[in-house]
């Protein structure tokens, strides 16, 4: 399935853990157990949840600077879980270009999100790219 199906996995993770309070360890096997990703789409799912968890504050402090009519609290859950996720691929995961971060949480929330899910991501995700200089293409 690849990269992508390791997103959506890792965003319906953070989701579960985000609105339903589940464990983390719980959401990741449940999302193994129905889904039944190859091992290394499970371990880049699990990179992804584990290093979003724990960047989460400064992940959200970011995001809420560029986000100054909707407060992080007040975003749709999905929204704001797409948004951490793509943001710490962006800052984190060094053999992505931000492009391919941003053009993966828009299909995400293309899918998920509502209806203008999709702009908001990439006006905010877009945003930040041009701030902090694109320099992976």
């Amino acid at each position: 399935m690849g990269r992508r199906q390791s997103r959506e996995s890792a965003m319906q993770v953070l989701y579960q853990v985000d609105v339903g309070k589940m464990a983390v360890d719980e959401a990741l096997r449940n999302i193994q157990e129905n889904f039944v990703l190859a091992e290394s789409d499970f371990e880049f799912a699990s990179q992804l949840v584990y290093g979003t968890l724990e960047k989460m504050e400064e992940l959200d402090k970011t995001i809420a600077g560029y986000s100054r009519e909707w407060q992080l609290e007040r975003m749709a859950a999905v929204d704001r879980n797409i948004l951490r996720l793509a943001m710490y691929e962006m800052l984190y995961v060094d053999d992505i270009p931000h492009g391919v971060s941003i053009n993966e949480a828009v299909e995400l929330a293309k899918r998920f999100g509502g209806k203008d899910s999709g702009k908001f991501i990439n006006g905010i995700l877009g945003a930040f790219a041009r701030r902090v200089g694109e320099t992976r293409a």
